[in-house]
């Protein structure tokens, strides 16, 4: 049966790879565990801005400023038949 992980190596200060197990331990947490997490996060996190910057320039280029964002959203919300709050 074919692995369904890969192995990857990489190194930590001292003082890091101390506070990494403090933490995975205080969770209850393998290190694979808590690393496969904070990848995931970073990942995530990184798409999110490049998604913001798009958006950003979009809007920039459409004129469209922070004062139009709630008529916008009500606009959407409207199309879409979802509920107004």
């Amino acid at each position: 049966m074919p692995r369904t992980t890969k192995t990857i190596t990489f190194s930590l200060p001292p003082e890091m790879a101390e506070r990494l197990d403090e933490v995975m331990q205080q969770q209850g947490r393998s290190r694979s565990e808590f690393l496969r997490d904070a990848v995931v996060r970073y990942i995530e996190e990184c798409e999110w801005r490049q998604l913001l910057r798009y958006g950003e320039g979009r809007t920039r280029e459409q004129g469209i400023g922070p004062e139009d964002v709630a008529d916008l959203v009500e606009e959407y919300r409207a199309e879409a038949g979802q509920p107004r709050t």
